[in-house]
């Protein structure tokens, strides 16, 4: 393994693309990559640890995958019970809070159990966090933070003109903004994912399918973030 780099950021965004083409390219089924998917995502989990690097959060499902298939749905929802089932008997994850950010009405209500129950599970959890973007778009979130200020001027709660970047960033799902964010797949965009949090963020494109993905790729990109100087446009 290559040494660790000498500026590891607290905070890593993930954008999971190419599970589907990964299983096409094997001509299998679209959930074989999704189930490969997971297991590779385990093992990132383990390399943050490792890295000692305090947050991650996954874009693991956009709020336009609700409208995938049924059958791919149904096994993507089967996917994410097994992982739920897995990490309430794992002792090794005790040490890790998980929270979901996105519209997780939209999903079927044993699914929504299991997540309120994950969350509610590991709140007390304080040395990782793992947030998983789940039916989830940036615009839809600057939109309902939106609303909620809204909401409190209307109350009488807020000034409008005391409105600042502070209060729209305390009512988004997610307060906390990635230092990075990488995506595979061979995309270079970033599909609504965290608009807000994502502004002043290093940006990291790979051409690999999340499968594909592997501990040395990584540690390439982290050695590369450690090498740029963020300047948050000044």
């Amino acid at each position: 393994m290559k040494p660790i780099p000498s500026k590891v950021p607290k905070h890593i965004g993930l954008i999971l693309d190419g599970n589907r083409r990964f299983a096409k390219k094997l001509m299998l089924k679209p959930w074989k990559g999704h189930e490969w998917g997971k297991k590779k995502l385990e093992q990132v989990l383990e390399w943050c640890k490792e890295l000692k690097i305090k947050e991650l959060t996954v874009y693991a499902f956009s709020i336009e995958n609700i409208n995938r298939p049924k059958q791919e749905f149904d096994h993507l929802m089967k996917i994410f019970k097994d992982a739920y089932n897995e990490v309430c008997k794992d002792k090794e994850k005790e040490d890790v809070k998980i929270n979901f950010i996105g519209h997780i009405n939209l999903f079927p209500k044993d699914v929504q159990k299991a997540m309120t129950d994950l969350m509610e599970r590991t709140k007390h959890n304080k040395k990782y966090i793992v947030n998983f973007a789940m039916a989830y778009g940036g615009r839809d979130e600057i939109v309902d933070a939106t609303i909620k200020i809204a909401k409190l001027v209307k109350e009488g709660k807020l000034d409008p003109n005391k409105i600042t970047k502070e209060t729209v960033k305390n009512n988004l799902y997610m307060k906390d903004e990635p230092e990075m964010i990488i995506r595979t797949g061979g995309e270079k965009r970033s599909s609504n994912f965290l608009c807000y949090q994502s502004a002043y963020s290093e940006w990291f494109y790979l051409e690999k399918m999340w499968p594909e993905f592997e501990k040395e790729d990584f540690i390439n990109c982290i050695e590369e973030y450690s090498k740029r100087k963020r300047r948050f446009g000044k």
